[in-house]
């Protein structure tokens, strides 16, 4: 007996979690057929007031459903089958077009999924699309897109953090029940802060990069953007694991979770006077209150290289990215000038044309960095920062199984009103770049709302530690709603 009425059907099954969604499933209450119908029609909804998506693949979302559906009617179960989900779009997408958000992959159609998108499509999750983000992943607003500017769901002033806006703000709104992205310096967690979602970047090489548009291969991850930490846990379990097109995945298992109770965290000293605004400096205050309230045993630890996170990042960063985008040249795929008369000009019209200013600006930051004369003053400098960052976490992890920080410095801010100076946008990944120069686990998670804005908190543990985070999250989950008011 359906669960739902046929009115009030497609206005709500959109709006499950994964985990509700799958006992509903399992219990032959609804079809995955009709949970996609209602994702689509949000997404119809929502797209061109937001603009979440570029591309919406609904024929071939309504295929998988009742692909999905034949498998459910056989018996068959699991986590993630009959799940409505959507990617990132730099992320690879057979058959449907794949952008990175950028003029030069504008009408690209991938050959091939990326090796995350082929597991969950192997466990029967339904892609309804692509997620708008920053061009080539660069930015912290998805402003920076060449199919313009998501917005942020709680005000349409505000920008919705990035790159991976568009997957956080689709995850916010239910157009789906759980979206990809990808997180290099902080792009699954900056925005999953911004918009109230959870989003967890997994320890570097536990999921595989194969299939994702290389931006600095060295912190690259496949991320997840969901609606509380054990859906998260869903997606993580599916997509992880050794793959053979990728030599930095590993094949170790995650690290069994402690009891909650018997958790310690620690408290960054250096983070505590890094001028995070004030609303974010009192719910940190406020949760650590809480958990020492639970029996957990909170201290204070210091990082004191953390503070260069972001000077290494974009150096080491950049430097990659000019390696990396070498390869769109509109020669062999993507935008082509053909109105130039040598292969020279052709070059440089094709990369001219297409890229957009903050990746131009990357690119030069990074040939700069690369160049003789300027490699060892930077780029091999910033690497050995990078060697004490790691490092540090190191020390401190033998003292403590997590540390609690800020995720952003401050809520989502207006759109438009930091495009003009890219120093103050990369401070945005003031607290999350160390952790991804360490390929570290972390994971944002929202603790209440500041003038009706998310306010988000991010966990670090030691590789392989994701068990143990979300676990904590999903405690903090059981106790507060997400508005932080503490529930009965």
């Amino acid at each position: 007996m359906l669960l739902f009425s046929d009115k009030d059907m497609h206005q709500s099954l959109n709006e499950l979690t994964v985990t509700d969604a799958r006992k509903l499933l399992d219990n032959n209450n609804i079809t995955a057929l009709e949970l996609t119908e209602a994702c689509l029609l949000r997404i119809k909804e929502l797209n061109r007031k937001l603009n979440v998506c570029i591309t919406i693949s609904s024929r071939e979302a309504r295929a998988e459903a009742n692909q999905a559906d034949k498998r459910l009617r056989s018996g068959e179960r699991g986590d993630l089958l009959g799940i409505p989900f959507l990617v990132k779009d730099n992320i690879m997408t057979k058959g449907v077009r794949t952008t990175a958000a950028s003029k030069m992959l504008e009408k690209y159609i991938a050959p091939y999924d990326a090796t995350v998108v082929a597991k969950l499509k192997e466990a029967g999750a339904i892609m309804l699309g692509k997620t708008n983000l920053d061009e080539f992943a660069h930015g912290a607003s998805t402003e920076y897109s060449y199919f313009g500017a998501t917005k942020n769901p709680y005000n349409t002033k505000y920008a919705p953090g990035g790159s991976s806006g568009g997957s956080a703000v689709a995850v916010a709104t239910n157009t789906c029940l759980f979206a990809l992205g990808t997180d290099t310096g902080g792009s699954v967690r900056h925005p999953a802060s911004f918009c109230g979602v959870v989003g967890l970047k997994p320890t570097y090489g536990l999921a595989s990069r194969h299939g994702l548009i290389a931006m600095t291969s060295s912190t690259d991850v496949p991320g997840v953007l969901a609606k509380n930490a054990h859906d998260a846990k869903l997606v993580l379990e599916t997509i992880m694991g050794h793959d053979h097109y990728d030599a930095t995945t590993t094949n170790l298992p995650l690290t069994e979770a402690k009891d909650f109770s018997q958790l310690t965290i620690g408290i960054v000293n250096e983070y505590q006077a890094s001028g995070a605004d004030g609303a974010i400096v009192k719910r940190l205050e406020e949760v650590v209150h809480w958990l020492k309230e639970q029996g957990l045993k909170v201290i204070d630890i210091s990082l004191p290289n953390a503070r260069y996170g972001v000077s290494v990042y974009y150096i080491i960063t950049p430097a990659e990215i000019s390696s990396n985008l070498a390869r769109f040249d509109g020669l062999r795929y993507g935008h082509r000038n053909s109105e130039v008369e040598t292969l020279s000009e052709e070059y440089l019209a094709n990369r001219g044309d297409a890229f957009g200013d903050e990746v131009k600006r990357r690119i030069m930051l990074g040939t700069h960095i690369l160049s003789s004369g300027y490699h060892d003053a930077y780029y091999l400098k910033a690497q050995q920062v990078r060697t004490k960052i790691i490092n540090d976490f190191d020390d401190v992890f033998s003292q403590v199984d997590l540390i609690l920080a800020p995720s952003t410095p401050s809520t989502a801010f207006k759109l438009g009103s930091q495009s003009g100076d890219p120093l103050k946008m990369y401070l945005e990944d003031y607290f999350l770049t160390p952790a991804s120069l360490a390929g570290l686990p972390a994971v944002s998670f929202p603790v209440g709302m500041v003038n009706d804005l998310p306010i988000g908190l991010q966990l670090i543990g030691p590789k392989l530690s994701e068990l143990n985070i979300l676990s904590l999250v999903n405690e903090y989950e059981n106790a507060f709603d997400k508005t932080d008011t503490l529930k009965n």
